[in-house]
C-alpha cells in the first residue's frame, strides 16, 4: 500500500488531473533508493531539485539597495539568501548597436547572447540557461519547464530602439529563434496545471464548473476519498492541506473574473486581477504548487517586462515605472523608485515564506531544494547600466548552496558563470554558457 501511494502522482476525473505533493510514507522509499550521490535535478537526498528565475524591470534605486533598505522585507529570510554584488549582462550593452538598452536586458539576461538588432521576423538571440536545463532534463517531469508573466503576449513589432517586442516580452528562448510565450493568466495557468484528458473532456469539466459554481475538486472527489483511507494521520492532514491551497487559489481566481476592479490606469483582461500585487502573488502560489507536485523543476516569472510603464498609484506612485527610471539624480523620483523597488522585494518575500512552509519529501523546506535567482539585467536605470546588477540568489540548493552571505565578486563578473554553478548542480553537464568565463564556486 504505502508503495502505491508513493508513487501516486494525481488525483483524476473528467478533464482534471490534481498533482499530488510528496507524503511522509515516501520518505523511507526515497532513503532506499537514493544514494548520497546526486542524479539529474535531484538533491543528495533524492529530492527534487528546482531552479527559477524572477526578473524586474528597469533597474532600481542603487542607493537604497546598496544600504539595505530595498531588503528590509527580506530580513526575516536573511538566512535563506545570499547578495551577490559584481556580475554584469555585457551582452546587453550596445556593442555599436546604439540604444535599445531595454529589450538587450530583457533578451541577454538568461542567454548570454547579444540579440540580433531588428524590428522584423529575422529575430535571432540564443537559447537561455533554464531551457537549456529542460531540455537535458528530458521527461522528468510533467512540465519541462513553465513560463510566467504579468504582461501581454508580445513576438513581433518595434518595441525599443529598432529592436522587436519578442526580445522585450520574453525572457526564456528554446532555440535562437523561438521565445517560450509566457503566460500571464492565471486562470489559463491553472487549467494546464489541472487540466488533463482530451480537449472536450477538459471544455466540460471547465464548463460544468462555470454552470454549477463548482471547484475542480468536486471532479477528483471520490479519487481523494480513495486516496484519503490508504494514508496515515499526518498525510491525511498534509492532503487536506494541499487540497485547501489549491482551492483557496481556485477562488481567487474566480473573484478576479467576477468581481475585482481594474486599478486606476489601466484595463485588466479577463482573468487578470484588477490588483498588481494579487496577480503577481497568484501567480507565485501556482509556481509553487508545480514544484510541490513536482509538475515542473524549471521556472521563469516576468514580473513585468524590460521597459514597463506601469504605474504604482496603489502605493502612492502614479507616474510611470520606466519614466521614473530616467530619474537625472532627481530626490523625488528616486524616493518613488525606491517605493517601487520595495514594492518587488516585498513580493520575493511572499514567495519564500510560502517556499518556506512547504515541506519535501525529505523533510526539508521547497525552498530548501531550490535555487531562486531574482533581480534585473540593468542596475541604474538613468544610466542603462548593466554592471553591479542586484542580484538575489535565495534557497539552498538541495544543501549545495550556504545562503545568508553577501558576497562581493570581481568587478564584471558575467552572471553566466552563475548560471554555469546553477547547471552544474541541476547535474546537467556544462563547460560553458553564453559569455560565461568559468563556474562560479561559493560555498
Amino acid at each position: 500500500m504505502m508503495e502505491n501511494t508513493s508513487r501516486r502522482r494525481f488525483l483524476m476525473g473528467l478533464g482534471a488531473a490534481v498533482g499530488l505533493p510528496a507524503f511522509e510514507s515516501t520518505r523511507s522509499l526515497l532513503a532506499a533508493s537514493h544514494p548520497a550521490a546526486k542524479s539529474l535535478a535531484t538533491t543528495a537526498t533524492g529530492a527534487p531539485l528546482r531552479m527559477a528565475y524572477l526578473y524586474v524591470p528597469n533597474g532600481v534605486n542603487v542607493a537604497k539597495w546598496n544600504s539595505g533598505e530595498t531588503l528590509a522585507p527580506l530580513q526575516e529570510h536573511r538566512d535563506q539568501f545570499s547578495l551577490i554584488n559584481g556580475l554584469e549582462v555585457e551582452k546587453a550593452t550596445s556593442g555599436g548597436d546604439g540604444g535599445g538598452d531595454h529589450a538587450r536586458g530583457n533578451a541577454a539576461f538568461l542567454t548570454g547572447v547579444r540579440p540580433k538588432k531588428t524590428a522584423g521576423a529575422d529575430i535571432a538571440l540564443g537559447q537561455s540557461v533554464d531551457q537549456y536545463a529542460a531540455e537535458r532534463l528530458g521527461q522528468v517531469t510533467r512540465f519541462r519547464s513553465l513560463e510566467l508573466s504579468t504582461d501581454g503576449v508580445r513576438k513581433s513589432g518595434s518595441c525599443d530602439s529598432g529592436y522587436s517586442c519578442a526580445y522585450q516580452f520574453n525572457l526564456s528562448w528554446r532555440s535562437e529563434t523561438l521565445p517560450m510565450t509566457p503566460e500571464s493568466n492565471p486562470r489559463q495557468l491553472f487549467e494546464r496545471l489541472f487540466g488533463k484528458g482530451s480537449g472536450k473532456e477538459r471544455a466540460e469539466s471547465r464548463a460544468r464548473r462555470l454552470a454549477g459554481e463548482r471547484s475542480i475538486l468536486d471532479f477528483v472527489n471520490e479519487d481523494a476519498k480513495s486516496l484519503q483511507k490508504q494514508l496515515g494521520r499526518g498525510d491525511q492532514l498534509k492532503l487536506d492541506e494541499y487540497l485547501t491551497s489549491v482551492r483557496e487559489i481556485e477562488r481567487r481566481i474566480e473573484m478576479a473574473e467576477r468581481w475585482e476592479l481594474p486599478e486606476a490606469g489601466r484595463e485588466a483582461p479577463a482573468g487578470i486581477p484588477g490588483s498588481y500585487e494579487e496577480h503577481l502573488r497568484l501567480m507565485f502560489d501556482m509556481m509553487l504548487l508545480a514544484f510541490e507536485t513536482d509538475s515542473t523543476r524549471v521556472a521563469t516569472f516576468l514580473m513585468s517586462h524590460e521597459g514597463s510603464n506601469r504605474n504604482f498609484s496603489h502605493i502612492g506612485v502614479p507616474e510611470g515605472h520606466h519614466a521614473l527610471s530616467h530619474h537625472g539624480r532627481n530626490e523625488e523620483k528616486l524616493a518613488k523608485i525606491a517605493k517601487i523597488d520595495l514594492f518587488y522585494t516585498q513580493q520575493l518575500a511572499y514567495f519564500l515564506q510560502q517556499a518556506k512552509s512547504k515541506k519535501d519529501v525529505d523533510g526539508n523546506s521547497i525552498l530548501d531544494n531550490s535555487m531562486i535567482l531574482y533581480g534585473s539585467a540593468i542596475s541604474d536605470g538613468d544610466r542603462h547600466s548593466h554592471r553591479e546588477l542586484p542580484i538575489v540568489m535565495a534557497g539552498g540548493g538541495g544543501g549545495a548552496l550556504t545562503p545568508g552571505q553577501d558576497l562581493t565578486l570581481p568587478h564584471d563578473t558575467p552572471i553566466t558563470n552563475l548560471y554555469l554553478r546553477m547547471l552544474h548542480e541541476m547535474g546537467v553537464p556544462a563547460n560553458r554558457f553564453g559569455d560565461s568565463t568559468g563556474v562560479l564556486n561559493y560555498g
